[in-house]
């Protein structure tokens, strides 16, 4: 795969809007031209298929890059890793497991991704259990969700509602959010630098192009975690099942107060069953995905 080397790159010298409009010119691939491609790269290790497979993801690789602009980091650095993340997906991709590329590759692209931000943050300030690296990744969205988009520090209600939902403590919540803080990139802010006229980072969040590899694998992929959670749900007693429904799994969340009268026990104690539950499911879910073959074996 050596001519991996000719790939274009993005760069803050290039500016990201030359390196975004260079990507939009390799064609996307049909599913048997992919198949066939994916074929040859297996069976004969024929590098031009495998050079094909990658150019024709590189807007999927962009795209979900984009998705992690909040974290402080450049740009350019985040959709190098996601290149790589996308590169290991062709090297391991089986076509006869029945799915497209697509999909394969947005998870390992998302782990590349989250690898080099685990990485560039500081692991020791931050800590390293799952529920801390939950956190980090979670934080932003569970703020936009009940609107806690204050600056500085949140309002402890908005504090106690993240630390339920997140499983982890209030403390915890205010020391992320606080290393957080300040971090997230204006959707206004300027890119590119290179004599072609600046472009705003939203122009780039809708591409006017049909983006059908990442439609496909986006739908795609929905459908899968979606079959893996029925699936990894029977990892849980029944009591396991219904507590982690409600709390998690419902549009309208029930209370720790609503459940603990329902089963009578301590608010705390049914939190704790949330937790434990939650992580019952989540090791499930990866052993599922490496038996599907979406992630590699351990």
């Amino acid at each position: 795969m050596s001519n991996y080397k000719n790939l274009p790159a993005p760069t803050p010298e290039g500016g990201l809007n030359r390196y975004m409009q260079e990507i939009r010119k390799f064609p996307l691939l049909e599913p048997e031209q992919e198949y066939m491609l994916a074929k040859r790269w297996v069976e004969e290790q024929d590098t031009d298929a495998a050079h094909q497979m990658v150019t024709s993801h590189l807007r999927l690789a962009a795209k979900i890059a984009m998705g992690y602009r909040g974290y402080g980091l450049p740009q350019a650095e985040v959709i190098s890793e996601a290149n790589v993340g996308l590169m290991q997906a062709v090297k391991r991709f089986d076509p006869e497991k029945g799915f497209r590329l697509a999909t394969y590759a947005m998870w390992w692209i998302r782990a590349s991704i989250q690898e080099y931000i685990l990485r560039s943050w500081s692991l020791v300030k931050m800590g390293t259990t799952s529920a801390q690296k939950k956190l980090f990744f979670n934080l932003r969205k569970a703020k936009n969700k009940i609107g806690a988009l204050e600056e500085g520090d949140m309002r402890p209600e908005n504090v106690k509602r993240i630390a339920t939902d997140l499983g982890v403590t209030e403390t915890e919540v205010i020391s992320m959010n606080r290393r957080m803080s300040g971090g997230d990139a204006s959707l206004n802010a300027m890119i590119g630098s290179d004599g072609e006229g600046s472009t705003e980072w939203q122009d780039w969040l809708e591409d006017e192009d049909a983006d059908q590899a990442g439609d496909y694998a986006e739908k795609d992929e929905m459908q899968i975690r979606v079959a893996m959670l029925n699936d990894a749900m029977d990892a849980l007693n029944d009591r396991e099942k219904d507590i982690l429904t409600q709390r998690r799994l419902m549009d309208k969340t029930v209370t720790l107060e609503q459940l603990s009268g329902q089963y009578k026990v301590s608010r705390e104690r049914i939190r704790q069953i949330e937790v434990r539950a939650f992580e019952k499911l989540q090791t499930r879910m990866t052993e599922l995905a490496r038996e599907k073959g979406i992630l590699p074996a351990q």
